[in-house]
């Protein structure tokens, strides 16, 4: 036991060459046994025909009856016996009467003596029989034929054999080309298993199949223990990996691993990245509430092409932190404006001083506080949430700073009830008037702002005097990632891409058309309900 112990401890390519000659040689000796089965059948078949052909033939002779009238007919038959032994080399020829009597056999001591196999059956119906039996010359296979007299009646029979040991002697003559067979089949087999197990071995870089097993562990460790989504895809398309973070970030609550894109719920914008019909690094793609960056390598083995592998990066979180950001730098672009218009209207009013035009440094004082004063009343009367007001207030001094005007329509009302969540509001409003200063960039022009509550939610619209969106990007200004500059209102990044996000998770949308300039249009529910369709490019009816 402790060498086949050895042996299969041994490396993956000596087993793999023991165990394919350990089947070689089962299948080969299975099959030669069967071979020497069935001829050694065929042979004995062929030899109890043999000897029933020489025994009819024995027993139709005319001399056979005859000599069964004569008084001693043993001096007759004993010579055709040996006779027809001689010719037709069969082991033994006997003649025995109707009692089973030996007229004829080889051993003359035996003649008279009573058959030792029986033959009455042959005898009582007067038919041939074919066989094996064993008698006073060993185990042979024999036939036996009825001698018919004169009259019709069975009156002996005839029974020649040939011994076992020539029908072997015969098998053994066959053997050696079967021999020189199986050789031949054991030598192409071992070449066979040698040549597989070096492919094995080429195949899995050498290692051993402990090595193996312990670098999958690691490789479902890593995989699983990583933060980052890890995707892999053949080049047909399928999923066949996938680790714990990927699944997360993608949703599925399902083995993807063998599974098409088309069969998983994935938006066209992310089935897009994954196949490659969006190429490029760090593609951002909004999937359900997150914002994931995605990066596709392709995988070669050995120089050749086998697939892709797609990473997965949550940036949700720093967006949330850069959208904060963002609406901090904005009050802070307002406080800044709204500085450098207070020192503008200081120094105006210095002057004043210094020209000893008190009255109208007081004039105009009380005008510029006044107009402010009256500005944001008008916000506050028209927006009863603070946040909001404070954002209209701030993007309307950052519109007078880059020479635009930003006007609240006179149709604007907001209550808190139809306002829903504050942050989405300012997000959707932020985002579109954001979007339309920049489409106005360094060309001035009227920024028209409508935000009203009912009892559908907060109604959005905001138009800007520019060029409007260019038809060919009509429907592309609301995808995640558009960044470029042909569009003449300049949609850029997430802006969009997000307000878009925050209406359908709302329940709502958010729609676009050309009227003297691009009008952008969204509903925000209050309370999310059956997200719809986003719709571009035709008016809200």
């Amino acid at each position: 036991m402790e060498p086949v112990r050895r042996l299969f401890n041994g490396s993956l390519g000596t087993q793999l060459f023991v165990l394919q000659m350990v089947m070689v040689l089962l299948a080969v000796g299975a099959t030669a046994l069967v071979w020497v089965q069935h001829t050694r059948r065929q042979l004995d078949d062929q030899y109890q025909q043999r000897a029933l052909a020489i025994a009819e033939s024995v027993a139709g002779l005319p001399e056979v009856r005859e000599a069964f009238r004569r008084p001693k007919p043993e001096l007759l038959l004993q010579p055709i016996a040996m006779s027809v032994m001689a010719a037709t080399r069969a082991d033994y020829v006997v003649i025995a009467n109707r009692d089973q009597i030996r007229y004829a056999h080889p051993n003359e001591t035996l003649i008279g003596q009573k058959l030792s196999t029986d033959g009455s059956e042959v005898l009582a119906s007067g038919q041939s029989w074919r066989g094996t039996e064993t008698g006073t010359l060993g185990r042979s296979v024999r036939g036996k034929a009825p001698i018919i007299g004169a009259d019709g009646q069975v009156i002996g029979l005839t029974s020649v054999g040939v011994l076992e040991d020539t029908v072997a002697e015969q098998l053994g003559a066959a053997l050696p080309p079967l021999l020189y067979t199986v050789l031949a089949v054991l030598v192409a087999g071992a070449l066979i298993s040698a040549l597989i197990s070096r492919r094995v071995r080429r195949q899995t870089f050498g290692l051993e199949p402990g090595e193996i097993a312990a670098l999958l562990e690691q490789r479902e460790g890593v995989l699983h223990g990583v933060k980052e989504g890890v995707l892999a895809l053949d080049l047909s398309g399928k999923v066949t990996l996938v680790n714990d973070a990927a699944r997360d970030l993608l949703g599925l609550d399902f083995d993807a691993v063998g599974r098409d894109l088309g069969d998983m719920p994935l938006s066209d914008r992310m089935r897009d990245v994954l196949v490659g019909d969006d190429p490029g690094e760090d593609k951002i793609v909004l999937h359900r509430d997150r914002v994931l960056v995605l990066n596709r390598t392709p995988i070669s083995v050995r120089g050749q092409h086998r697939g892709w592998v797609v990473t997965l990066r949550d940036r949700t979180e720093l967006v949330e932190l850069a959208r904060e950001l963002d609406h901090a730098s904005s009050t802070t672009e307002a406080l800044r404006a709204q500085a450098h218009e207070f020192a503008n209207r200081m120094h105006t009013v210095v002057g004043l001083l210094e020209l000893d035009e008190h009255e109208a440094a007081v004039r105009f004082i009380t005008q510029t506080t006044e107009a402010y004063s009256q500005f944001a009343a008008e916000i506050r009367a028209k927006v009863d949430d603070p946040t909001l007001a404070a954002l209209l207030l701030a993007k309307s001094a950052e519109a007078a700073e880059r020479g635009a005007s930003l006007v609240i329509t006179d149709d604007s009302r907001v209550d808190g009830e139809g306002l829903g969540d504050p942050r989405d509001a300012v997000l959707v409003v932020g985002n579109l008037v954001a979007n339309a200063l920049d489409a106005l960039e360094g060309t001035g022009g009227i920024v028209e702002v409508s935000v009203r509550t009912d009892g559908d939610g907060l109604h959005v619209r905001v138009r800007d005097s520019g060029p409007g969106i260019t038809p060919d990007l009509v429907e592309e200004v609301f995808r995640e990632g558009f960044t470029t500059k042909a569009a003449n209102s300049g949609p850029r990044g997430l802006g969009l891409a997000l307000t878009r996000q925050t209406c359908l998770r709302r329940g709502g949308w958010v729609r676009v058309h050309n009227a003297d300039g691009a009008v952008f249009t969204a509903l925000l529910p209050p309370y999310g309900t059956a997200p719809v369709a986003v719709s571009v490019g035709k008016a809200p009816s």
